[in-house]
């Protein structure tokens, strides 16, 4: 018994030594130190001194060399948890149905559907003619077209109305640069034309041999040629029918639902201008709808004689409805149907033969209202939750009495329904399954709080959680925004986000000003001059969280990307000891001396959304709040950032530059990872299963925190 003591002894103080040798050993992992080459920057008399500028230098081996490092020492610095970022992996995987498919749509004599076939990273696109008995033609499989390639998009498929013809567009690069081909649906023969450098979409002219299409400056990648070519011609001939030269405005063309008109858009952060034309005539003239206003938003659709615009015209800040004769589009020709409401945004419209379809969201809810033409009573979809979020999906038809909207919420899956506006019977056609077999809706429990901000406005969140949460502040949470271009940030289910509840992880979105969330004023109130609003309203949805227990600084986690990974840059600067940890993916965080540079993709198209800092008042204000330029010396949170070599909205450079800083200006030892993407950009890897595993090193960084180890 005594010997077995002793070895017992023996064995708890080997396993002693070898927790400390492990400990000792992450201890001497150092990370890289990026080299300092101080370059001055001055505007406005201001003189800025930039020290990790020459991360810029995308070509330079020696950036490669140092992004390389970072990776390297992510990787050895979180080895331990590997093995569980596979088994995350694996875990969200499963939840997944693999050979699954979307809802097909009937358009023009065709039945389109997408589907995914087990163990396959990308969809296939496939037809069939009449009825969905009929056999299936496969029009483009991504899996055999990605083979080869460490990243592959494809994107725009667009169908010429004799059903003949596909143009689609491809980027193997993830810079969102792609290439336009063309595919004879019926040879299965992928025409020798390929047109560089386009967004991808293009629109076929009712003649089914003129295809329309848009370049890009190639550049800064704004979108701002239109170009038109022939079947059979060189793309040399091309011919340029439209040039946006304004540099804060992007350009596009589509075809409007009813296929009669082709409309060329033009729009900047706070303006829209539309040019139209017969579909039947593409060598035609486009005529302009209505001149550009400064500040004057509209967008139109067309049935019956005339049109409809959704517009902020005459100081309606949440928008309203108006009409007018397809031959008279001018704004003083446009007469109200839906007027201006304080309290109700119109986000869009659906027409139908004998129904029109509007979104709406009030009080932070999204509302589909139906309304007969023929004025027998205007109703809307009833909806009983209060973290749901709807949307009107594929209504390609107008002769139907049939609206297909989708639905979900924090812990219902999302569902495709077909609505009868006649009888007001709905069909679900479809609800997301999540496979393993231990999922069940009722065993979550979702919430919508408000915070109180600085200033009294409250603030909403929706939040869910797994049954039994007790409110004593030890339950870990992660506070998700993104609060920019009044991009609303819509409760929605995550069948990834169960392996965070299903460990005791609360999940909560902060709908923060700078979204559109409760109406355009919300919107206002969070961008050029007020942009602050956004981050301080979430800190103070922060601090609400943990006053009210359901966790604490100790266990608070935050998570943005692109526009909020600026908002993540901004409050570790602001309040650091909020967080435990920072996820901060493809963060925007080198404010002024991006918006200084308009070489780079998107810059000039952002001066409504940020302010120009050409102009002093937006300097100084940029200047405030930038992350990079104010990170200072003090404690920093742990923090995960994440970012691609070729991302074309974030330069890669913003949040290398930035981790270089924190890394010599920080005065704790917590973690730091950037973690680049060496073969993709803004979305992250392409296949729906490795942006998998870039969401598992995410998860592991937290559970790695919380000390969950399974």
């Amino acid at each position: 018994m005594r010997k077995l003591i002793i070895a017992s002894i023996l064995l708890m103080f080997t396993n002693q030594i070898h927790s400390q040798n492990k400990k000792k050993k992450m201890n001497t992992i150092q990370p890289p130190v990026a080299k300092i080459v101080p370059k001055k920057l001055e505007k406005h008399g201001n003189v800025r001194t930039d020290n990790y500028y020459w991360l810029n230098e995308r070509e330079n081996p020696e950036v490669i060399d140092y992004l390389n490092k970072e990776n390297d020492y992510y990787n050895l610095s979180t080895v331990h948890t590997k093995e569980f970022q596979n088994n995350l992996f694996l875990e969200m995987k499963s939840r997944i149905k693999e050979d699954d498919s979307t809802v097909p749509y009937l358009y023009n004599g065709y039945w389109y559907i997408t589907r995914f076939e087990t163990g396959k990273d990308y969809p296939i696109y496939s037809r069939k003619k009449g009825s969905l008995d009929a056999k299936e033609e496969i029009m483009f499989d991504c899996n055999e077209m990605a083979k080869g390639q460490s990243y592959f998009n494809l994107s725009g498929i667009n169908i010429s109305e004799d059903n003949k013809y596909a143009a689609f567009g491809v980027d193997l690069v993830s810079r969102r640069q792609y290439t336009i081909q063309i595919k004879n649906l019926e040879t299965g023969e992928i025409l020798p034309v390929k047109i560089e450098n386009t967004t991808g979409g293009s629109t076929w002219a009712s003649d089914n041999k003129t295809l329309f299409y848009t370049r890009k400056d190639p550049q800064t990648l704004r979108s701002d040629k239109v170009y038109k070519h022939k079947l059979g011609n060189d793309t040399s001939k091309d011919e340029m029918i439209f040039h946006e030269k304004d540099d804060t405005f992007y350009t596009f063309i589509y075809k409007e639902k009813s296929k009669k008109y082709l409309i060329i858009g033009s729009t900047s952060t706070l303006t829209s201008e539309y040019q139209i034309l017969e579909a039947n005539n593409p060598d035609g003239n486009f005529r302009i709808f209505q001149p550009r206003v400064r500040e004057l938003e509209y967008s139109i659709s067309y049935y019956e004689g005339n049109f409809y615009i959704v517009t902020n015209a005459d100081k309606a800040t949440n928008f309203k409805l108006m009409k007018t004769a397809e031959n008279a589009t001018s704004k003083e020709n446009w007469n109200d149907l839906i007027p201006h409401r304080k309290d109700v945004l119109i986000e869009g419209i659906e027409i139908f033969k004998d129904y029109l379809v509007i979104e709406e969201r009030s009080n932070g809810l999204n509302k589909i209202q139906i309304k007969p033409w023929n004025g027998s009573g205007d109703y809307y979809l009833p909806f009983n939750s209060e973290t749901y979020t709807c949307y009107t999906t594929s209504n390609v038809d107008f002769n139907t009495e049939i609206l297909r909207y989708g639905y979900q919420s924090m812990a219902t899956p999302s569902s495709v329904i077909d609505f009868n506006m006649k009888t007001k019977e709905k069909t679900i056609l479809k609800e997301q399954e999540v496979l393993g077999g231990n999922f069940n809706k009722n065993n979550y429990t979702e919430e919508r709080i408000w915070a109180t901000a600085h200033d009294g406005t409250k603030i909403p969140m929706s939040i869910v959680y797994r049954n039994g949460m007790k409110k004593d502040g030890k339950n870990p949470l992660l506070l998700y925004a993104y609060g920019s271009y009044g991009s609303s940030m819509d409760p929605y289910f995550s069948s990834t986000r169960l392996s965070l509840l299903d460990r005791g992880f609360i999940y909560a979105i902060a709908h923060i000003r700078g979204g559109e969330d409760l109406g355009r004023d919300w919107y206002e109130n969070g961008k050029l001059l007020k942009k602050k609003n956004t981050f301080t309203d979430f800190i103070d949805c922060s601090k609400y969280l943990i006053a009210e227990k359901y966790t604490s600084n100790k266990h608070l986690y935050a998570e943005g990307g692109s526009a909020g990974g600026l908002l993540m840059g901004a409050i570790v600067n602001m309040a650091p000891e909020l967080y435990n940890g920072v996820i901060a993916q493809v963060p925007f965080v080198d404010v002024v001396t991006t918006m200084l540079d308009d070489s780079i993709p998107l810059t000039t198209g952002e001066y409504d959304e940020w302010g120009n800092p050409n102009e002093k008042k937006y300097y100084d204000y940029m200047l405030s709040y930038s992350p990079y330029d104010q990170v200072k010396e003090q404690d920093y949170p742990n923090m995960y950032v994440s970012t691609g070599l070729h991302d074309s909205q974030v330069q890669y450079w913003e949040p290398a530059k930035w981790v270089a800083k924190l890394r010599v200006m920080k005065t704790n030892n917590k973690q730091l990872f950037l973690d680049t993407n060496m073969d993709a950009g803004h979305g992250g890897a392409s296949g729906r299963f490795e942006a998998l595993k870039e969401l598992a090193k995410e998860f592991a960084f937290l559970f790695d925190l919380e000390n969950i180890k399974k």
